[in-house]
Formats: C-alpha cells, sequence, structure tokens
C-alpha cells in the first residue's frame, strides 16, 4: 500500500518523501485535490518496473537513459505552456 499525500503537504515534506521512499521502502503517491498525480518509488522499484514492459533487444541500453529520452521527447499538452506562465521552449540543438 502507498503513502498518499496532497501536493501542497509534499512540497513541504519533499526531503522527509525522498527518505521514506529510499531508506523506507515505502511509495508515495502525491495527491491534488484527492486524485493521484505521480508516484515516488525508489530507483530499484523503477528499474524493476522499466524491465518488466522492456523488450529483450533493448537491455543493453541504460534503462533511466531510455525514460528520459521518452519523456523529453513528449510536448506540452495543449495550453500547458499558458498556464503554468512558461515563456520558453526547449527545441532542440538543430532548430533555430
Amino acid at each position: 500500500m502507498a503513502y498518499e499525500i496532497p501536493v501542497t503537504q509534499a512540497r513541504a515534506e519533499f526531503a522527509d518523501l525522498i527518505n521514506r521512499v529510499v531508506y523506507g521502502g515505502e511509495r508515495v503517491v502525491v495527491t491534488r485535490h484527492g486524485k493521484p498525480l505521480i508516484g515516488l518509488v525508489s530507483a530499484a522499484d523503477l528499474e524493476r518496473l522499466e524491465a518488466l514492459g522492456k523488450p529483450a533487444a533493448d537491455s543493453a541500453e541504460d534503462p533511466m537513459i531510455s525514460s528520459v529520452s521518452r519523456v523529453g521527447s513528449l510536448g506540452s499538452a495543449p495550453g500547458e505552456r499558458r498556464r503554468f506562465g512558461i515563456a520558453a521552449e526547449h527545441r532542440g540543438p538543430d532548430v533555430r
């Protein structure tokens, strides 16, 4: 079972949450208005989760680099830049 915490409280207790996950082996679910937003899991748990969904051919690739590459290639949802007041966007090294 995961420990649930509202995002406002998680922001204030972030260092403690990291310790609970890393040293206590807990899984933390951060919620907003009672709905799950994100889950905090240890790096070991993340590796196990990624190994479950990864084909054998990709096993030589570093799982963290692979997951960051996938996240980096995703664009923002429409309106998210305005919602969070983001004025700039990273377009990669080849876009001018």
